[in-house]
């Protein structure tokens, strides 16, 4: 077993793994970026090292600093975590090139299932079949319109090198092509730092049904059951269950065996998560995340197997200690993301920024994996995961039941969740009978009026009670030590351009841009980077019409003009850093 290993990741699953390792004796190195300075990861391992920068791309994408990081520290081995570079090959052999362990699969089965299209043809070879979809790498919109006449709208756009979600589009007609194969193309240069994409047909009410694989360098090789990730928005998972519920035994069976082959046809080793689309009692390969899942708790609750901690004794060289007959299926466990959004009627806007209060549910079956304590920073430069309920039962009734009472004894303030939405997706007769799929949130949930409760007006002693205040973040350097504090100042005091800011976003939240009677003055709804803006001065626009691309952690946002009329001022361009409230644009 290894003496010491850098997690080259960060929030709730750097956590994870460190406490993994503490269990098991191994000394442990966290990296961290600017914004990172005091986080939980950080304050949790043995040692930690700067990788300079704020975003994800200067920082935990950074290569060099990485590897920097590992020769300063000693480390023999680096996890990967999810997301960053724990699919990128390149990175892999870096490692392994140094003499350091990789916690994962070999580069070269990385190169393989990493690259989705050639991952579909190595589960075709071994008659494994997926969803229809191209074999080669998108080079224009013109492929995803030709792919389209073929097979049919809408189709997906997918990231190559990506999962999660990140980088993937829905197209629905041959004039959404281009714009959507760009924005495809942005999200996963931001996340996974490549930009390759295909297509593939996109089914119409499907479930997403995925299989937990584990195997070692001897050639031994086990699936640990199957997990249902159907609850989605925008292609990303919200609430996982294990198992998939509703599945004949012999489903189960099937998909378990398909994804070892899948798995062992590459020679895989390590924990590795083979996906699948279920519908009208057959299943499509979707693709192999050669990694570990942000939903693996679930997996754990349910097989007794530590997924981090047999991770590390493969990757050391151990063999499984067990086979396929040892394991066993023991009742139902669901996994709640709470996220850092406003599900605000289903729009879902990420709320960066401090967690005030967080003290997390307790009680028999229910477990916390978070990557925050109270005080700490929900950045808009990395993804928007605060932290992980899962809740255990002796069947899937008794297991939603306990996860409904412990979402509702969280307490977590500051920053707007999911929680709301989460509650209502548990607790809607679709979801307690099976009868839900991967469109069911966005295309019947009705979420009219669920939304997060509204931040306090002010806090401490107040001269002017009745007078509203905003908050406003503010970066206090001391001996060279960053420090954020956050003050609430009364509306008199704030500057003209902030007061219009200010009522803006207040007509912004309260209504649509449907009738196009709203505010000229667009503002953004969050903190966040300018992606591309829309229109120019002159130009005519009509209500709901998107006027600038704005990303907040690492998800794409349109905003809307809440008025039609014409463009007298437009206040910001591509690249530019905006803060929630600020208004971007004016239609007269």
């Amino acid at each position: 077993m290894f003496n010491k290993v850098l997690i080259a990741n960060r929030g709730e699953i750097a956590v994870r793994v460190i406490r993994a390792c503490q269990e098991q004796g191994i000394g442990t190195v966290a990296v961290y970026s600017d914004l990172d300075r005091n986080a939980l990861h950080v304050r949790l391992a043995d040692e930690a090292y700067a990788l300079g920068g704020e975003t994800a791309a200067d920082s935990y994408l950074n290569t060099e600093a990485i590897l920097d990081a590992i020769v300063r520290s000693g480390a023999e081995a680096v996890h990967p975590g999810y997301g960053f570079f724990s699919e990128n090959a390149d990175f892999a052999r870096s490692i392994t090139e140094k003499g350091v362990t990789f916690v994962g699969p070999p580069p070269e089965a990385i190169e393989i299932m990493g690259d989705k299209i050639s991952a579909r043809a190595a589960a075709s070879k071994v008659g494994v079949d997926g969803v229809p979809g191209n074999t080669e790498f998108l080079t224009g919109p013109d492929q995803v319109v030709a792919f389209g006449k073929e097979h049919g709208w809408p189709v997906a756009i997918k990231a190559a090198y990506g999962g999660g979600g990140r980088g993937m589009k829905v197209v629905d007609s041959a004039g959404e092509a281009a714009a959507a194969l760009e924005s495809a193309q942005r999200e996963a240069i931001a996340y996974f730092g490549r930009d390759e994409c295909y297509v593939e047909r996109y089914l119409t009410k499907p479930r997403h049904v995925e299989v937990q694989v584990l195997c070692d360098q001897h050639g031994n090789g086990v699936y640990l059951g199957t997990r249902d990730c159907s609850a989605q928005r925008r292609h990303q998972k919200l609430i996982e269950e294990a198992p998939a519920p509703d599945l004949a035994p012999e489903i189960h069976a099937a998909m378990g065996e398909a994804a070892l082959k899948v798995a062992q046809g590459c020679g895989y080793t390590n924990a590795g998560t083979v996906e699948f689309l279920y519908e009208d009692g057959g299943f499509y390969y979707l693709e192999m995340n050669t990694r570990l899942q942000v939903e693996h708790p679930v997996t754990e609750m349910v097989t007794g197997v530590d997924l981090v901690a047999e991770q590390l004794r493969v990757a050391s060289g151990e063999p499984l200690g067990y086979e396929q007959a040892d394991l066993e299926i023991r009742g139902h466990a669901v996994e709640i993301r709470i996220n850092a959004e406003d599900p605000a009627g289903g729009r879902f806007l990420p709320s960066p920024g401090r967690i005030e209060v967080l003290a997390p549910p307790s009680g028999f079956g229910v477990r916390w994996d978070g990557g925050y304590e109270a005080g700490d920073e929900i950045s808009q430069f990395y993804d928007n995961l605060v932290g992980k309920l899962i809740c255990w039962g002796h069947d899937r009734p008794t297991a939603i039941a306990r996860t409904i009472r412990a979402l509702n004894e969280l307490r977590l303030a500051g920053v707007a969740t999911t929680v709301p939405a989460d509650l209502a997706i548990l607790e809607h007769p679709d979801f307690q009978a099976v009868e839900h799929s991967t469109k069911w949130v966005e295309d019947v949930l009705d979420l009219t009026g669920v939304a997060a409760a509204p931040a306090p007006s002010s806090s401490g002693p107040d001269e002017n009670p009745g007078e509203a205040k905003q908050r406003r973040d503010v970066h206090v350097e001391v001996n060279g030590k960053l420090f954020s504090v956050s003050l609430w100042i009364p509306e008199s005091d704030l500057a003209p351009a902030a007061k219009v800011a200010t009522k803006a976003k207040r007509r912004s939240t309260s209504g649509g841009a449907g009738g196009g009677t709203g505010s000229g003055a667009v503002a953004v709804p969050m903190q966040g980077t300018v992606v591309k803006v829309l229109v120019e001065v002159g130009q005519t626009v009509e209500a709901g019409e998107t006027v600038i691309v704005l990303e907040a952690m690492k998800m794409e946002n349109n905003v809307p003009a809440e008025r039609s009329g014409i463009v007298t001022e437009v206040r910001v361009e591509a690249g530019q850093s905006v803060g929630g409230g600020d208004v971007v644009v004016v239609i007269d």
